[in-house]
């Protein structure tokens, strides 16, 4: 038996993390029926709907999405935030509230939703739309530890869940995680125009470092060893490979990236800081 068997789940918009969650839900066994999208884009609803999703456009009725919801996923851009969940706070009662929005807290939430704490507030990447997620959770002290499960069970849908204790410790969420995706992207874009300068084709170098790239995380998901230890057992004295590490150890490639993890880290604080006021 899932936690969610039975379960209700609204999506209050209808973007491309929704659908990414909602394609994780389907594909671990939720009911089409059970999800419900408000989205005010006619385009978006017509493409729920033809998969069996109930949809509603929340300029019409944004309340039916959520009083008879278990779970209340906000997927709308912060910006908006307030002025989409002034529609129907007034028949938030026991529902759990799980928001995907950057850089708001969940007092700042709070008070938008006229004080209702019962909320989880969640840091998921763009790999969620292949099921292939890792999203970072921090729960109100409100939120019952079923709820808590709850959470999990829908984020988990989609990939990796990670609970923090402290809210502050979803910025370093978004800075390993949450914005991430694009360093990953950043490095194969690199290495394919080395190896691009080094005489291969576009196609070839793209196929290599890619399938380089999701080889080695496997490998070093499905091991033991750290990272560090992997790396030493793949460079051979005086090899090619310690040619290649030597050269980012002397530009302090490493240093570099926890620089670069740093900015992210402060630029999400400012975000956050920024929606405050």
């Amino acid at each position: 038996m899932s936690v969610l068997d039975h379960r209700k789940i609204s999506f209050i918009g209808g973007g491309n993390m929704a659908q990414a969650l909602i394609s994780g839900l389907i594909g671990c066994g939720v009911e089409p029926e059970l999800i419900t999208v408000a989205d005010p884009s006619s385009e978006i609803r017509e493409s729920l709907a033809a998969k069996g999703i109930n949809t509603i456009d929340p300029t019409q009725d944004a309340k039916s999405a959520v009083v008879n919801a278990d779970v209340v996923v906000l997927a709308v851009k912060p910006q908006v935030m307030k002025m989409v969940v002034s529609a129907f706070t007034d028949v938030l009662d026991k529902q759990l509230i799980i928001s995907v929005a950057a850089g708001l807290s969940t007092d700042i939430l709070s008070a938008m939703l006229g004080g209702y704490a019962n909320i989880v507030r969640a840091m998921p990447n763009t790999p969620a739309m292949i099921q292939m997620g890792a999203t970072g959770l921090y729960a109100t002290d409100a939120t019952s530890t079923e709820d808590k499960q709850l959470a999990e069970g829908v984020m988990a849908a989609s990939g990796l869940v990670m609970w923090v204790e402290e809210e502050d410790q979803m910025h370093a969420v978004t800075a390993v995680s949450g914005s991430a995706p694009a360093y990953i992207f950043y490095f194969i874009e690199s290495m394919v125009d080395g190896a691009i300068a080094l005489g291969l084709n576009r196609e070839q170098a793209s196929a290599l470092a890619m399938q380089t790239m999701l080889g080695a995380a496997k490998m070093a998901m499905g091991s033991d060893e750290a990272p560090s230890e992997l790396r030493r057992k793949v460079t051979s004295p005086n090899g090619t490979t310690q040619a290649a590490i030597e050269s980012m150890q002397a530009n302090e490639i490493g240093r570099q990236i926890g620089e670069a993890m740093q900015a992210c880290y402060q630029r999400s604080e400012a975000l956050s800081d920024e929606m405050s006021q």
